[in-house]
């Protein structure tokens, strides 16, 4: 049972994230697979200190709420990642923040309010956003929020574009012997059911919705990255993903680094992937330095 609401939330919502990453969502679901571990979900949620920079990871598959959905496919509530992003905002020791991005993306909604959060909070705290190794769709929309966004050498951000499914079972049920009779009220309740034919008027409202939250898109990543509705609409990828190098001549990135790049760059120690002892010697240098100064 919770599987089949699990179906019908995945063919009711507009979503913002790779087409591949949906299909394989929607193949999981009709095998019937089963869920992963619910901890997977709790994962992406977890806020690691490095000196005076909170590190938040933005993971997997991007939904509102954490759900039976979430934890099915493992990935990151934008309303618990808000509250974590607010803890690290009112906390005085921390003095920057890290959005640590590896997603495709997830549901439109609560998308747009977390990455106008983030934006909202640019003159409190230092925030950057880093694609590390993918920044797609929602994911992307929510990481240009920040004040500066970096991406790994062989990351892929992008993927600006909001799109639908309506799955029509109609001939499968028919060849099983399965007919559903509708009973409604409301000119257009049931509309785009699974049951039957997708009609020229149900299509036609669903691209209506899906140009709606498209718009708002363009409109939210314009304002974010600085830039003109048209170079959004006509560069950034149009719907792909991009590499790194590609982003920053596009400028829907800043710079091109690591993590331990983008702490270095901040006065924070790298953690424990430092790619060498030289590096970690220099970010030490520049902590001192920086304890000098202030």
């Amino acid at each position: 049972m919770q599987l089949e609401r699990v179906r019908q939330e995945a063919y009711a919502l507009p979503w913002a994230i790779l087409q591949k990453t949906l299909k394989d969502m929607l193949r999981r679901l009709s095998a019937a697979e089963e869920p992963r571990d619910p901890q997977a979900a709790l994962q992406s949620r977890q806020v690691q200190a490095v000196g005076k920079v909170a590190v938040l990871s933005l993971s997997g598959i991007i939904m509102q709420r954490a759900s039976f959905m979430l934890e099915f496919f493992g990935g990151t509530s934008t309303e618990q990642f808000a509250q974590a992003f607010d803890d690290a905002i009112a906390n005085p020791d921390i003095r920057a923040i890290v959005i640590d991005v590896d997603s495709p993306g997830g549901s439109v909604a609560g998308t747009a309010e977390l990455a106008q959060r983030i934006y909202d909070a640019r003159d409190q705290k230092k925030i950057v956003a880093i694609a590390d190794s993918l920044a797609a769709s929602a994911a992307y929309w929510i990481g240009s929020a920040a004040a500066e966004f970096w991406a790994t050498p062989t990351a892929e951000v992008g993927s600006i574009g909001v799109f639908a499914v309506h799955e029509d079972t109609s001939q499968a049920d028919a060849e099983a012997g399965v007919k559903y009779t509708l009973v409604k009220a409301g000119k257009y309740k049931a509309e785009g059911n699974p049951y039957e034919p997708l009609s020229a008027e149900a299509q036609a409202y669903m691209q209506t919705r899906v140009d709606d939250y498209y718009g708002m898109f363009v409109q939210a990543v314009a304002k974010q990255r600085g830039v003109g509705v048209d170079a959004v609409r006509g560069g950034f990828g149009q719907g792909r993903v991009v590499g790194a190098d590609d982003a920053k001549a596009q400028g829907m990135i800043d710079r091109i680094g690591t993590l331990n790049d983008v702490l270095v760059s901040l006065r924070a120690v790298p953690g424990p992937n430092a790619r060498s002892r030289a590096e970690l010697l220099q970010a030490r240098q520049l902590l001192v330095e920086s304890e000098l100064t202030s």
